[in-house]
């Protein structure tokens, strides 16, 4: 059974785990963030009440609905929702023998597209459906983690990642060892803990071309023969990259049995060249007004009356649009605003992909070449 880290505990059943200083790297970080009870929303505060709090009650109240606003999603927008049905068709398919490799999945989209909350998400459903079904234990005694995760980094080894592995599980052995012996301690720890899904996030960092990057290359076929696990890739533009090709000897390219093996999805940005599109782009905005804590907040303040101008500020991307409202949340409140403007929202910066598209987008929308706007009625239920 893997060791807990010094210093770390379960968190007892109804308390909330100190999520901001968790990492996905370890085990622990992991089950802390599928374990923990939802999220309350902090209550909704009218002028004179947020007025009538003491100096105390009110830095509590601030930092609960700044922590809460950091926190809005994930949102089932169509994209999650599609990406999630196709994992459930994968890991739920792969059920064969341990003597047969199981398919994998390379979800690959840009960055701001939401590729990796949709895995986690995925990943922490996955493992409370598995903790419920089998419990926390497995026969043998041993702690059960049906989810591994691992994030690459550049130049990142076969002996590193072995060992990113063992780090994962806190095995003792991660330390001191070869790399084939990191890989079979690996081993042990999957077939031990019941391990069943293994996510490597940041695929795209890895270098196929140098001699690193072929062995962590051919490694994962090595894993997906001799692990009992469903290999789920992170990464952007995984194809140009070489996933699923690979040079011979020769310089020639062949196509790779990761090729055949792999799955790939994808995630889009939001788009709204059509009614149907621009009412799911509408339905996130309504979820978005339904989480947000502000006490001047009204129906429609981002549906209505902000629904251009979030598309022209964000292009679509759910993680852009994520952090504009986030950010924008922690100001209306600690200036006192108590609401979500354009004049606002101008003041509030963004990240640089969002805004060098917004030029050109805002063009468009000024010449009224494009809107968010239904033709054909609106929609109300929120995702």
């Amino acid at each position: 059974m893997t060791p807990p880290r010094s210093g770390t505990r379960a968190p007892s059943r109804g308390e909330r785990p100190n999520l901001d200083n968790l990492t996905l790297s370890r085990k622990e970080g992991l089950r802390a963030m599928a374990e923990a009870p939802p999220r309350k929303k902090p209550e909704l505060f009218t002028l004179k009440q947020l007025s009538d709090l003491d100096e105390v009650g009110r830095l509590e109240y601030e930092h609960a609905r700044s922590v809460w606003h950091a926190n809005l999603g994930p949102i089932k927008t169509p994209q999650l929702a599609s990406v999630q049905e196709d994992l459930w068709d994968i890991i739920t398919s792969n059920q064969q023998d341990g003597d047969k490799a199981k398919g994998a999945v390379a979800v690959d989209a840009f960055p701001g597209l939401g590729k990796t909350t949709a895995v986690l998400s995925f990943a922490v459903k996955y493992h409370q459906q598995e903790i419920k079904r089998s419990g926390a234990f497995t026969a043998a005694g041993h702690e059960r983690w049906p989810v591994c995760r691992v994030g690459l980094t550049s130049n990142i080894g076969m002996k590193d990642f072995n060992r990113a592995l063992l780090e994962f599980y806190a095995h003792p052995g991660r330390k001191t060892g070869t790399s084939a012996l990191f890989a079979q301690r690996a081993l042990d720890c999957v077939l031990e803990c019941e391990t069943k899904l293994l996510i490597i996030d940041d695929l795209h960092f890895l270098k196929w071309k140098d001699k690193n990057g072929t062995e962590v290359s051919n490694h994962f076929k090595y894993i997906a023969n001799e692990f009992p696990v469903t290999l789920i890739f992170i990464g952007v533009e995984l194809e140009s990259r070489g996933l699923y090709s690979e040079e011979d000897s020769r310089g020639d390219i062949t196509l790779a049995q990761t090729a055949r093996r792999t799955t790939p999805l994808t995630m889009e940005p939001f788009i709204v060249n059509d009614d149907k599109h621009r009412h799911q782009w509408r339905t996130l905005l309504l979820a978005l007004e339904q989480r947000i804590v502000l006490s001047r907040k009204f129906p429609g303040m981002l549906a209505d009356g902000l629904s251009d101008y979030l598309y022209i500020r964000t292009t679509g991307h759910i993680g852009s649009l994520m952090t504009l409202i986030n950010r924008g949340c922690q100001r209306a409140a600690r200036t006192g605003a108590e609401v979500l403007t354009q004049d606002l929202l101008d003041q509030v910066k963004l990240d640089a992909g969002a805004e060098r598209a917004r030029k050109s987008l805002a063009e468009k929308f000024n010449h009224r070449r494009m809107t968010t706007k239904p033709r054909h009625g609106s929609k109300k239920k929120p995702a």
